[in-house]
């Protein structure tokens, strides 16, 4: 019986604890219910603004973006450097589409064509600017932009940086035809400097995890002589 008696009261003392909890739930609803349908309301707006954002203005944006673009990236193509930076009267260039479609995807890769155009025309330094501003996508482009920074500041006269630029781009890249070649032109860059140990590090490394590189005979014939 006492057993029994005890049961029950447990029983009910969890009805009562339950009891509490909704009273207080429903305490805190009352007062605060204009709060919370504020809340939802405003988490609504944003995804459904987001959305209205998106498929009404920035998939537009990029598209047009893109077909802007074509010429310019044709002009590239060409190694026709000032054309495709400034344009030429009846299309835009890279700069433009920077100042025009910044918030687009190819409004991030005009960046890095820009700086690639200026890096040949020899302005080292606006260069820099646009490929350190370029947002990387696809790895090995972004490897190869690394790697026009390195040969931008070896230009300039800042080998010490530029080669170690050319070893992070070697790194990003992963890649049997873009690491050796990046990581070449930092061991040329080494043995320009003196610096024979870095270099043979590099060049023994090239001809251990890149054999098939097209240069590797010439690889060979540098190992020899830094030794």
């Amino acid at each position: 019986m006492t057993q029994q008696k005890t049961s029950t009261d447990a029983v009910a003392q969890v009805e009562k604890s339950v009891g509490e909890i909704i009273s207080k739930t429903d305490e805190f609803l009352d007062k605060h219910l204009k709060t919370i349908e504020i809340v939802i309301l405003a988490v609504v707006v944003i995804v459904v603004g987001y959305f209205a954002y998106r498929h009404f203005i920035l998939l537009p944006r990029e598209k047009e973006a893109q077909e802007v673009m074509f010429p310019a990236q044709s002009s590239f193509e060409y190694q026709q450097w000032a054309v495709a930076l400034n344009g030429d009267g009846s299309h835009v260039g890279f700069l433009e589409i920077i100042d025009e479609y910044g918030g687009t995807a190819s409004g991030n890769l005009a960046k890095a064509y820009a700086g690639l155009c200026q890096a040949h025309l020899g302005d080292y330094e606006a260069a820099l600017d646009n490929l350190k501003s370029y947002s990387p996508g696809d790895r090995l482009f972004a490897a190869q932009v690394i790697a026009a920074i390195g040969d931008c500041y070896v230009s300039s006269g800042d080998s010490q940086t530029g080669v170690s630029y050319f070893e992070k781009a070697a790194k990003k890249a992963d890649n049997k035809a873009l690491s050796p070649l990046f990581l070449n032109k930092a061991a040329e860059v080494y043995t320009s400097l003196d610096e024979t140990e870095k270099a043979l590090k590099i060049y023994t490394k090239i001809q251990t995890e890149y054999p098939e590189f097209a240069a590797a005979n010439a690889i060979e014939k540098y190992i020899e002589r830094l030794k």
